[in-house]
């Protein structure tokens, strides 16, 4: 059997790998808030991995952290300058992701719509010591190897972002059952033509960000209040659109389809039984579902 740079057998290797693959890609995506730049981020890591020479590596899981992270940040300085020219609002691309991610609170609030977009407002690097220290617990030293920093400039930087993020967090006490509840009422209602049932469901100062990149009808800035999200609804849905309830970035979203492709994925965040905050996705460079995703940290 082949021999791989230490000496071990490619099998073996790969195997290590794959071992900690869903991490990989969850912190990339996390990262970049884009599943296809985060699979090329993990097929890169792994270009790196398999070709180094690993004798002194002791603990691959922080090696290949460290990797995929400086990978991340190259990729993240790059999108930061495309996302400035981008047409409309940005939103993350959904990720469908498998439904025991919900169980791990914490993982699952990482991952969401909601809380992606508030990583947004970070710099790169306090995105990344964010990410890595407060959803997946790495140790100071750790991050600082990854992010070329020493470590108390690393606890200066996370103490910052730490801030920033919890006052911008998103609050939500409903639990993933309510918000599962209330999106089932809002598919019934668009299902059944029923108005008073959307209203219903639907608070009268909802905000509704849409995200068509300049390739599909959306707003260019977020819709204030449930009449004109109604009526924008209304103007980008057709008569024979069909929803489905599909586990999106760790909760449960809407799939939008038309003749049996995808139009738009949405997410909602959910207060008092009514949906606040409504994020669709109509960029069609988003909207490939090729199937569930296992996240892990």
């Amino acid at each position: 059997m082949r021999a791989a740079p230490g000496g071990r057998a490619v099998t073996d290797v790969l195997a290590e790998f794959t071992a900690h693959r869903p991490l990989l890609f969850t912190v990339a995506y996390e990262m970049l808030g884009s599943a296809a730049d985060a699979e090329d981020v993990v097929q890169e890591a792994w270009l790196r991995w398999s070709a180094d020479d690993r004798e002194d590596v002791r603990e691959p899981r922080a090696y290949l952290v460290r990797i995929a992270t400086r990978l991340a940040l190259n990729r993240l300085r790059t999108l930061s300058r495309q996302r400035e020219s981008y047409v409309g609002p940005w939103l993350p691309e959904p990720l469908e992701t498998v439904p025991d991610v919900a169980d791990d609170i914490a993982l699952a609030e990482s991952v969401s719509t909601a809380m992606l977009l508030v990583l947004e407002t970070l710099g790169s690097t306090e995105r990344a010591v964010f990410v890595l220290r407060e959803v997946f617990d790495v140790p100071y030293d750790e991050i600082a190897a990854a992010v070329d920093r020493t470590p108390e400039n690393v606890r200066q930087i996370a103490r910052r972002a730490r801030a920033h993020v919890a006052a911008r967090r998103p609050r939500s006490e409903v639990t993933s059952q309510e918000r599962t509840e209330v999106l089932i009422r809002f598919q019934r209602a668009i299902a059944e033509g029923d108005l008073q049932q959307l209203l219903d469901v639907i608070s009268p100062d909802v905000v509704l960000i849409s995200d068509g990149g300049g390739k599909a009808s959306a707003a260019r800035r977020p819709i204030l209040g449930r009449d004109k999200v109604l009526r924008f609804l209304s103007a980008v849905l057709p008569a024979d659109i069909r929803l489905e309830t599909v586990w999106i970035n760790g909760e449960n979203g809407l799939v939008f389809r038309q003749a049996g492709e995808v139009t738009a994925i949405a997410t909602a965040v959910v207060e008092a039984g009514v949906v606040t905050t409504m994020h669709i996705v109509r960029n069609p460079d988003k909207l490939s579902l090729p199937g569930p995703v296992r996240l892990s940290r």
